[in-house]
């Protein structure tokens, strides 16, 4: 259990203001996170990293110099949301783009992607990096679609001393690619966390055994095995990571490598040096030279019983970012008088603060046309919130209704206030994607709130809004949810209906020009598709698990996007001149 709390709901704030308050020539609060105390170096890329709270040291204990410079931090094992990363990014970044890093979960992917596109759309160059060294969560062929555990450690290292040494954004991004590539983690563990609050661990190991392949969130492993030796486990784990080392040669990984043995709350150091001499006698014995090992915690998950291994398998790039010198407040190395000295920061982004601003008289006409448009689609969704409910509900918790009203209500509320204090259109559909995807929460709340801000992007805030900029942004907004849900068509998601939208809109389009035409010819095709969803099962999601359930069923979120793009195709006929200009 947890010993030292206030308020369970308050844990994870609580702990980010007290540590804050231990390192303050380190580190200072930001919405939802840290930054470094310093500025970021104009024009230097702003390495971000993050994730859900209960992993300390990770994520905000690797905020100083030569690591990260901010890290947004989400409520105990669960992803920051879009608006504390956003503001944490901006407030790191200083004019040479942004780097966002991640473990591989499916909430992170979302929040950190529509953090992403809202930066992007106001014109800062942003990366993503997914970290997935998890060789218990899928197969090698498939190495970046694995999770992320301890190897999170490694490839921020590296990418935090490359950005150090000079690297523009670019050259960042790949140095975290490649690192995240040569990096393997492999775990067990002996028994599960306990949230703050709570009286039972999340999992119990039987008695005599370990769970092989732990997860970070709580998540008890694969299979259950009986418990070893300290030896046993240096060599289940070792055996597991080396399965995947790659060949050596003269100019790329040469048989030396950088070893992380972590401890996940409640195995001791003492315990982790026990095995950690057994790995190091196996790494000897098969050729492998050791580069500056770290044994201790540096990834937990909460007071979880276990420890992770794990390999980054080097060559002389990778093992000069890996030994540069590095000062925060969980992980140095070297002198800190190595690292170059910066001034102290000045400000951090306060969310609701931001200036609106200045929009040309066309654009902001423009922006009162989509707050309309908001309008309708906030009262589509109210009308249709029960029948949207009820599909959820066949293979889902059939809160999808309630999600779109909440969402569809805020993007509207957002919008409208933008538009009064003479924000452009483009500013208008940034406001109401944030909005949408703090109103809604969840998968779908995310996804429509980057189709938003994507499709934000596309608009100006100098001028007036084109039948043409109309189509682009509709078919910016689905590449978002494509690109940041990841489904694919026959998964039985939006994806199902969007995807035959956005081809049908291009194509209508391109031939008549007719804008309220096209867009509904293309929700009459998204109707249809989202109709014949309920034929097949669902692959992804939570309703997955229940896929067999929803037979007979359509999607929810297929269909509801089939009604809200009728909904603005009906609107968009009204509009004045919408062939030409949405004024």
């Amino acid at each position: 259990m947890t010993y030292l709390l206030n308020n369970p709901t308050d844990f994870a704030v609580d702990a980010l203001r007290g540590f804050t308050a231990a390192y303050p020539a380190h580190v200072m609060l930001a919405h939802g996170g840290v930054v470094r105390a310093t500025e970021t170096p104009k024009d230097q890329p702003a390495l971000v990293v993050g994730g859900g709270s209960g992993h300390y040291p990770a994520f905000a204990g690797w905020v100083g110099p030569g690591m990260a410079h901010g890290a947004p931090c989400g409520n105990i094992f669960s992803s920051p949301s879009a608006s504390q990363v956003y503001s944490v990014a901006r407030s790191a970044e200083n004019g040479g783009g942004v780097l966002l890093g991640f473990g591989n979960y499916a909430g992170d992917v979302l929040h950190f992607g529509q953090a992403a596109e809202k930066l992007r759309a106001e014109g800062v160059d942003v990366r993503i990096i997914r970290v997935s060294d998890d060789i218990a969560s899928g197969p090698a062929g498939s190495h970046r679609d694995r999770r992320g555990i301890a190897g999170d450690l490694a490839v921020f290292k590296v990418a935090g001393a490359a950005i150090a040494a000079g690297a523009d954004l670019d050259e960042a991004e790949r140095v975290a690619w490649k690192a995240n590539d040569a990096t393997r983690s492999f775990g067990v563990a002996f028994d599960g966390c306990t949230l703050p609050g709570a009286e039972e661990a999340l999992f119990h190991v039987p008695e005599g055994e370990m769970a092989v392949g732990l997860g970070i969130h709580g998540e008890p492993g694969i299979r259950e095995v009986p418990m070893g030796t300290a030896a046993d486990i240096a060599d289940l784990l070792l055996d597991g990571v080396l399965a995947e080392e790659p060949e050596r040669s003269g100019s790329g990984y040469n048989g030396r490598a950088a070893v992380i043995l972590n401890g996940l709350g409640t195995v001791k150091y003492e315990e982790l040096f026990v095995v950690y001499g057994r790995v190091a006698e196996r790494l000897g014995e098969k050729g492998i030279q050791v580069v500056a090992p770290e044994v201790g915690e540096h990834v937990t998950s909460l007071n979880m019983a276990g420890l992770s291994l794990t390999v980054m398998f080097l060559d002389e790039e990778l093992e000069e970012y890996w030994l540069a010198p590095a000062d925060t407040p969980a992980f140095r190395r070297g002198a800190a008088s190595a690292l170059p000295e910066a001034p102290a920061r000045s400000g951090i982004h306060i969310p609701g603060e931001d200036p609106i601003p200045e929009a040309a008289a066309g654009s902001r006409a423009s922006a009162q046309r989509i707050v309309e448009a908001l309008e309708v689609l906030k009262a589509t969704a109210a009308a249709h919130e029960e029948h949207f409910g009820r599909l959820d509900a066949a293979a889902g918790d059939g809160d999808h209704g309630q999600g779109m009203a909440y969402g569809t209500r805020g993007a509207a509320a957002s919008g409208r206030d933008a538009a009064a204090q003479g924000a452009g259109a483009r500013t208008v559909l940034l406001h109401a994607g944030d909005a949408w995807a703090e109103e809604a929460g969840g998968t779908s709340g995310a996804l429509w709130g980057a189709a938003l801000t994507a499709a934000g992007g596309v608009f100006d805030d100098a001028q007036s809004v084109t039948a043409g900029d109309v189509v682009r942004a509709l078919a910016a907004g689905i590449g978002a949810i494509v690109r940041l849900g990841g489904a694919q068509p026959g998964d039985k998601t939006m994806v199902d209906a969007a995807l035959p939208f956005r081809n049908a809109l291009e194509t209508e389009f391109g031939a008549t020009s007719d804008l309220s035409g096209s867009v509904l010819k293309a929700a009459a095709v998204a109707r249809e598709a989202a109709e014949a969803t309920a034929d097949i099962t669902s692959r992804r999601g939570r309703s997955r698990i229940l896929g067999e359930k929803s037979l007979g069923t359509p999607d929810p979120g297929a269909w509801s996007f089939s009604v809200l793009m009728e909904a603005l195709g009906t609107f968009l006929q009204s509009v004045p001149d919408a062939a030409q200009e949405l004024t």
